[in-house]
């Protein structure tokens, strides 16, 4: 599939994937719905405390690398996986503008190594970050309560519903350990009855700008 990089709304880049008329971030910011989503209404929720964080969709590394600033910042300690079937070439990360915009000049390597490293891998980044990238496809996990958070950032249910399924939310149910959280940054009726099936208790939050509501679900 054809695919390209694009300048969103708030300065960053993302990939666009024109067959699908989809980007692996909102256009009206990539930044901003990163923080929004998977900072504000996520990570945030577990100040001061150390989080094991399971990333559905690492693809362009813009969550992770955030997550990795945050917990540089915060001295948050952060176990961090994740998990891409289908990984963005090093080629087309070159091209994306996130050190630059996030003013991390200084963690360009982190970024870099976030692509570059090996896969099934567990590394200390810091002493308080460590991260394993996985590729495998999303119905083959089968971790059991091993995560506090899960970053649910797959492509849209329009072009892929099946990732949105019972089935897939059964498995981030039984991913996390008790009271853990799942955020993503989609809102249709038949994602939030999906997850309720699985047994998530669901909340509709404020959107990233742009998007009028987003979802948490609560193990």
């Amino acid at each position: 599939m054809e695919r390209t990089i694009i300048t969103t709304q708030d300065g960053s880049s993302s990939i666009h994937i024109a067959d699908w008329e989809e980007s692996y971030h909102s256009k009206h910011g990539a930044i901003q719905e990163a923080k929004h989503v998977f900072i504000k209404n996520g990570l945030a929720y577990f100040p001061n405390q150390k989080v094991a964080i399971l990333e559905i969709g690492f693809g362009t590394g813009l969550n992770a690398f955030i997550t990795f600033l945050e917990s540089v910042n915060k001295k948050q300690s952060i176990d961090y996986v994740g998990v891409e079937a289908y990984p963005v070439s090093f080629e087309e990360v070159s091209q994306l503008n996130y050190v630059a915009e996030l003013k991390a000049v200084e963690n360009r390597h982190i970024f870099d190594f976030l692509h570059q490293s090996n896969w099934d891998e567990k590394l200390d980044l810091t002493d308080r970050f460590t991260f394993t990238k996985r590729k495998q496809l999303f119905q083959t996990i089968c971790d059991q309560s091993k995560y506090d958070l899960i970053y649910f950032d797959a492509f849209g249910y329009r072009v892929q519903p099946e990732l949105w399924s019972v089935a897939i939310f059964e498995s981030m149910y039984k991913a996390l350990k008790s009271k853990g959280i799942l955020v993503t940054y989609a809102a249709r009726g038949i994602i939030k009855r999906n997850m309720i099936e699985a047994g998530f208790t669901v909340e509709k939050l404020p959107g990233a700008p742009g998007k009028r509501e987003m979802f948490r679900a609560f193990k």
